[in-house]
């Protein structure tokens, strides 16, 4: 693996040397190019040739109501009054020509290049969660799955017996799907984003609007699950009473838990997807950037961001799984405090 990779960079590095232009790749913008959203998935760059699949633009706007076309449509910048923002606060956006002069933003329902890759990864997820489920309505009741369908199984029961059952108790059954697909679901878009050919390659997990929504799917549970008396722990706790009264020190420290909960979710996986990949681009761009520097020097860096590189991703195939585990370990162990049994269990535990 180690010499293919060397041989791939060294072939980069030969032609770069070659090219007639010395200038230096921007480093930064190459870095937000493959870590931020866009509207077309670009593949490769042959010679002079950009090979990218345009995506579906689904916009509505106030005065054209509303506009479908392929975003190969933009390539001349501006189409029926629609362009993308190179600049200010729409950057990267798409935005609308008013007839009255200025720019706005239009409802945009547009399918993404990470909203496609989602789309992928998820028909992938379905795909392997689907071939496990076929295999047993065809074998014996007792019979064990073996390959493929064997190892799946075994993943899944770890993750269900060592991870929810613990952390949530004797009602994990209510909740084992749900943090199941969580598991699964960042699992297999942080294995894709470290594919580097289509239909990898695409950070999803290291995008905070994904994280968000993740996020906001464990807070909506972990306060649906929580009754009356969950409540009264988080507004009137069992504790001094000038610790609540006149002024609610106590209650607002845990109202503010309930938000900062789910936010260390959001923010946790995409600060450590989203760091991965850019030390990755950022140690391979080392190759292009010592071009200029002379042979020796160039042939030096070219090694050592090779081997880097290499260690940068193998790190990142067990960060890819650490933070799915971990986002799917805390959002059982929040879920598990929000349960009355379990809220009763951990305070017999301290007093013991």
């Amino acid at each position: 693996m180690i010499c293919i990779a060397f041989l791939f960079a060294t072939a980069l590095t030969l032609h770069a040397a070659q090219s007639e232009e010395e200038s230096k790749p921007n480093v930064k913008e190459i870095i937000f190019a493959h870590i931020g959203d866009s509207y077309v998935w670009h593949i490769t760059t042959w010679g002079h040739t950009h090979v990218a699949i345009p995506l579906p633009i689904i916009l509505y706007s106030k005065e054209k109501g509303w506009n479908l076309f392929l975003s190969s449509k933009l390539d001349q910048g501006v189409y029926k009054g629609f362009y993308v923002a190179q600049e200010g606060k729409f950057a990267g956006k798409l935005v609308e020509q008013r007839v009255a002069g200025g720019e706005s933003r239009p409802l945009d329902l547009s399918l993404t290049k990470s909203a496609t890759a989602m789309m992928i990864n998820s028909l992938i997820m379905i795909c392997i969660v689907m071939s496990l489920a076929r295999w047993y309505p065809k074998r014996p009741e007792r019979s064990v799955p073996k390959g493929f369908a064997g190892a799946l199984e075994m993943f899944i029961m770890n993750i269900n017996d060592q991870v929810i059952k613990p952390c949530i108790g004797t009602k994990y059954k209510r909740y084992a799907p749900y943090l199941l697909t969580v598991f699964f679901f960042i699992l297999i878009n942080n294995l894709m984003g470290l594919i580097p050919f289509f239909p990898g390659g695409v950070s999803t997990t290291g995008n905070i609007a994904v994280t968000m929504v993740l996020a906001l799917c464990t807070f909506v549970i972990v306060n649906l699950s929580g009754n009356r008396e969950y409540w009264k722990e988080i507004f009137w706790p069992d504790i001094p009473l000038w610790l609540k009264a006149p002024v609610p020190l106590i209650p607002l420290i845990e109202l503010f838990g309930v938000f900062t909960k789910p936010f260390a979710l959001m923010i946790r996986l995409f600060a450590n997807i989203m760091a991965g990949h850019t030390i990755i681009i950022t140690l391979t761009c080392l190759i292009f950037i010592t071009v200029s520097m002379g042979p020796v020097v160039n042939t030096g860096m070219t090694v050592v961001s090779v081997l880097m590189t290499v260690f940068m991703n193998c790190l990142e195939l067990l960060v890819a799984y650490l933070q799915a585990l971990v986002f799917t370990m805390l959002s059982a162990v929040f879920i598990g405090l929000a349960i009355p049994e379990n809220r009763h269990k951990l305070k017999t535990q301290k007093i013991i």
